[in-house]
């Protein structure tokens, strides 16, 4: 691909020259005005710049007035560097080079094909915006809410559940708001998101609240080699020499003014959106920080978004640390979000069907189809759990219009393991394929090879290992398909293989963590393998897969006896979505030993009356329970059902060793004893005068101010249901809205009842 030009163009020559001619005599005074309108006169400039220059011009001059005795040769130097600038924005703005800049980025977002979506016949690939769901954000854990004003009042915004343009647009007022971290697993949307910003604004349609800025969406994958050289490329550089050649219509950018990348950057017009930390390789991972460190660091008044999944932006090296000043949790998707995706959908599958025609019937089809998936999940809490998760939604999706009428897939493992026979048996079969897939064990080589690369921690692959690889296992299998047909049928036939330049990745990586399980889960003495990695959260996914598909009461002791015990709860949690009587009986005595070992260090805090690691570590099992990771915090859905046992466990803890001062379900008793029904129905007057006596009971409120975490008291003379606090309600205080949480999770301890109690 041709790099840009940076030869300046004849009208760029035309314009510096007469900017230099007219400032470099001795600045702008009234003469040099006139004489600066009588040399763009005589000139052959476009008239359509002439204003942008005199008013630039102008600008410039007035910022020239320098004692006397400076240098000339320094304000010469100078000059001439200015009128290099000004030239650029003149070209910038007669040839319109910005706009096409923010049409081609917009198309490059345009399509929805988002990663781990394969493709189907009869099943459409809608553009974006036509079934783009709003993601909604979470920073309550980490970050202050911001206040708008409404008349003469001023209310305060909490950020557990905002979309990210809020974010954005505070980004003047609120510095940290300038560096955003995105952060969420596989499958929430990430690089949807970013596309979604970057096409609004390259269409011109971003929310009126929002900032004028020009975005630049970089996956941080496809520059890897160049960030991780000796003498990596600034950002400005990068943008110009591989960004923006490898847009659609880049031509339409030529030439390319070769400091118009710096330019916006430095005056903080530019959004750069840097997807997917998580994908650089670990060892890389340091040197890519240092280097966006570096760029946030030299171009502060620009706003940045880095994705990544939570491990890899939180386990990193102290020395070279990516740590942006906002990070923010995306949030699972809830019922409606769920509804407008699946009606979204539907509506443009039936429409593509039809020729593109929106008839009513049309529009009949698509709604009907759309409650009847619904109501299959709104039904059963497993499908619940898996369509909060947007790329398993878009998955059952497909799967329910390529077979009506069958039943959908309640755990995530049989929804892989049935998207992978679609892809690899049903679709070539429906087609009529004469293909190699189904003619040899497809599923089987994909499984050897996915376990390959998880056990080198490869996201992709280079062709020419790919295809040894492939080789080699092909001959192991006794099958006669050359290694090249089996990877272009893989590729071009089931879409589970994608390209990506000169590498090869899984259709996303948790495509690659489910066929990882099956070959471990297709003979029962290869569990062994696992063992290892019982302590390695790159593998946790492939082993929770794992334990979903086989009796993982082995795996389960293993964990144990190497204080995994936190995989250990996860593994019963997700063998218990699908228990049998048979296997129930044998879950009942392990379930007992998970518990045990998974309280030992809170019992271990409250017997020797540590109650602030106690009181920490609460928070630590509760949050882990819900299936997030610490710094996050809880929905109401988690609380009002978070499940009873741990619950139980964690207050009856609490309870005994107190000696029935502290614990939940002290603290519900007094919330109820406070006038609160636990139905969390309250006009806001009524709900904030018993909150506030519930506070002033347990000791929260101190001469009518709410105690922060530094001023709790961590001792037997605090008032009794003073623990546990948890440092999180602190936050959730000053957010006015910590009476949902304590109203929900009190709610959820009557349905819980009874409790442990000395």
């Amino acid at each position: 691909m041709s790099q840009p030009s940076n030869s300046p163009s004849p009208m760029g020559d035309q314009v510096a020259e007469l900017i230099r001619k007219a400032l470099m005599p001795g600045g702008v005074t009234v003469g040099g005005i006139g004489a600066f309108w009588l040399l763009f006169m005589e000139s052959d400039i476009p008239k359509a710049i002439a204003s942008l220059v005199i008013g630039t011009g102008l600008s410039y001059g007035a910022r020239m007035l320098k004692p006397l005795h400076e240098s000339s040769q320094r304000r010469s130097d100078y000059l001439g560097q200015m009128a290099d600038e000004v030239t650029e924005k003149a070209i910038a703005a007669a040839t319109g080079f910005e706009n096409k800049y923010l049409l081609c980025q917009a198309a490059d977002c345009e399509s929805l094909r988002s990663e781990g979506m394969v493709q189907h016949d009869g099943i459409f690939v809608p553009l974006l915006e036509e079934v783009f769901v709003q993601l909604t954000i979470d920073g309550s854990s980490t970050l202050p809410g911001f206040n708008i004003s409404e008349g003469n009042l001023t209310k305060t915004i909490a950020l557990e559940k905002q979309p990210v343009w809020d974010f954005l647009a505070q980004t003047k007022r609120i510095k940290a708001y300038k560096q955003l971290a995105i952060l969420a697993w596989g499958g929430y949307g990430k690089t949807t998101l970013l596309k979604h910003i970057a096409y609004r604004y390259g269409k011109g349609r971003a929310p009126k609240n929002a900032p004028r800025l020009i975005p630049i969406l970089l996956a941080l994958r496809k520059y890897r080699a160049q960030l991780t050289q000796d003498k990596p490329p600034s950002l400005p550089e990068l943008i110009n020499q591989f960004h923006i050649p490898d847009l659609p219509q880049a031509h339409r950018l030529q030439p390319l003014p070769p400091h118009w990348a710096q330019s916006i950057l430095q005056q903080g017009k530019a959004l750069v959106m840097l997807d997917g930390f998580d994908e650089i390789p670990k060892p890389q991972r340091p040197a890519v920080a240092r280097w966006i460190n570096q760029q946030i660091r030299q171009y502060s008044r620009s706003v940045f978004i880095v994705t990544s999944r939570p491990k890899a932006y939180r386990d990193q090296d102290t020395a070279d640390r990516l740590s942006l000043a906002a990070p923010l949790w995306v949030k699972d998707f809830d019922r409606q979000q769920r509804q407008k995706f699946v009606e979204s959908w539907y509506l443009c599958q039936e429409r593509y069907s039809a020729g593109g025609r929106n008839t009513p019937k049309v529009q009949k089809d698509a709604a009907q189809a759309a409650q009847e998936l619904l109501a299959q999940i709104e039904a059963e809490p497993e499908l619940i759990a898996l369509a909060k998760n947007p790329l398993l939604l878009n998955m059952i999706a497909t799967f329910h219009r390529r077979y009506p009428g069958a039943n959908l897939p309640k755990r995530r493992a049989e929804l892989y393991r049935k998207i992978c026979r679609m892809q690899l048996r049903d679709r070539p079969n429906a087609r009529k394929l004469e293909t190699l897939l189904t003619q040899c064990e497809a599923q089987t080589i994909l499984q050897i090879l996915a376990f390959a690369m998880m056990q080198r921690r490869w996201k992709r692959i280079e062709r020419t290992q790919l295809l040894s690889g492939l080789a080699q296992t092909l001959k192991r299998q006794n099958e006669k398909v050359s290694a090249q047909a089996f990877l272009e049928q893989t590729v071009q036939i089931s879409e589970l293989i994608i390209r990506q330049e000169d590498e090869y990745e899984f259709a996303h990586l948790s495509f690659q963590e489910y066929l990882a399980s099956a070959h471990i889960a297709a003979k029962p003495e290869r569990e062994k393998q696992l063992y290892q990695y019982l302590k390695d959260d790159w593998w946790k996914p492939t082993i929770l897969l794992y334990a979903a598909q086989i009796n993982p009461t082995r795996l389960i002791r293993e964990a144990m006896r190497q204080d995994a015990n936190d995989l250990a709860y996860a593994c019963l949690q997700e063998t218990t979505k699908r228990v049998n009587d048979s296997l129930a009986a044998e879950l009942q005595a392990v379930a007992r030993q998970v518990q045990d070992v998974r309280y030992a260090d809170l019992e271990h805090y409250l017997k020797n009356r540590q109650w602030k690691e106690a009181d920490k570590e609460t928070y630590r099992l509760m949050i882990t329970t819900v299936g997030k990771e610490e710094g996050q915090w809880f929905d109401l859905d988690d609380l009002l059902n978070f499940p009873c046992e741990p619950l139980k466990a964690i207050d009856g803890l609490w309870v005994n060793y107190s000696g029935g001062k502290f614990g939940f379900s002290v603290q519900k008793q007094i919330y109820v004893e406070c006038g609160a029904k636990l139905d969390g129905k309250y006009p806001s007057d009524t709900i904030w005068r018993i909150w506030r006596k519930f506070g002033d009971t347990v000791g929260w409120r101190v001469n009518g101010k709410w105690i922060s975490y530094s001023d709790v008291t961590f001792n037997t003379s605090a008032p009794k249901g003073h623990l546990p606090y948890l440092e999180e309600l602190e936050k959730m205080i000053e957010k006015m809205m910590v009476w949902e949480f304590f109203s929900s999770l009190a709610s959820r301890l009557v349905k819980c009842e009874p409790f442990t109690r000395s």
